[in-house]
């Protein structure tokens, strides 16, 4: 199975310094994608990955079900933030995807009235923000109720995801809005991906890792 790689330039969601708000995603776009038995890239087997980005340019996604090492209070202290919430010093740091492992990315519930210097608000779904504000509101609580940061992002140049759908490497799942939040927030970890498999009314154990659809 290929692996996903950097998206164009120009939809690359860290590079643009006014605030990133889409109202044209389309396709696949605020949907989970699920690797198949047959992705075989370390990168992405096993993973859930919300795609927040679909479009004839690529797609980019975040994987929402790999938790590395570091933990939040590592993570601001190294950026010079100082965060006292208890509840939020040992959650996890994810691994998003193989691109721009040295950038940070927010996964958040959508507000109303976006606040943040560069976000990517997916309709119908979550809002993505790459700037340091976020970070700043969460140290002193006053941040996105729910939120998963990742290190690095998932990206497919033009037609490289259609191209791996079809040969039986993902498996995209629509779900609503509160869905998503339940499975991405509420859920362990290690559970994501049995539970965003569910919905699909099967059991993954009985896909095959073979291309091709019935």
């Amino acid at each position: 199975m290929s692996s996903a790689k950097k998206a164009p330039p120009a939809s690359d969601p860290a590079s643009a310094s006014e605030p990133l708000i889409s109202f044209s995603a389309d396709h696949l776009a605020n949907q989970f994608l699920i690797a198949m038995p047959g992705m075989v890239d370390p990168n992405f087997a096993g993973s859930v990955i919300y795609l927040f980005e679909h479009t004839e340019r690529g797609a980019m996604g975040l994987v929402v079900n790999r938790p590395t090492e570091l933990d939040l209070a590592t993570l601001f202290d190294k950026i010079e933030l100082k965060l006292e919430i208890a509840p939020l010093l040992e959650q996890p740091v994810y691994f998003g995807g193989p691109v721009q492992v040295e950038r940070g990315f927010v996964l958040h519930e959508s507000s109303p009235s976006p606040s943040y210097s560069s976000s990517l608000i997916i309709p119908g779904g979550l809002t993505m923000t790459t700037s340091k504000d976020v970070l700043e509101d969460v140290a002193i609580g006053n941040g996105p109720r729910k939120f998963l940061m990742t290190l690095g992002y998932a990206g497919w140049s033009a037609g490289q995801l259609e191209e791996e759908i079809t040969l039986n490497g993902w498996m995209n799942v629509p779900l609503s809005c509160q869905q998503m939040i339940n499975i991405i927030f509420d859920t362990p970890s290690s559970q994501r991906y049995e539970k965003a498999m569910s919905h699909l009314g099967f059991d993954p154990s009985h896909l095959s890792g073979e291309a091709g659809h019935a």
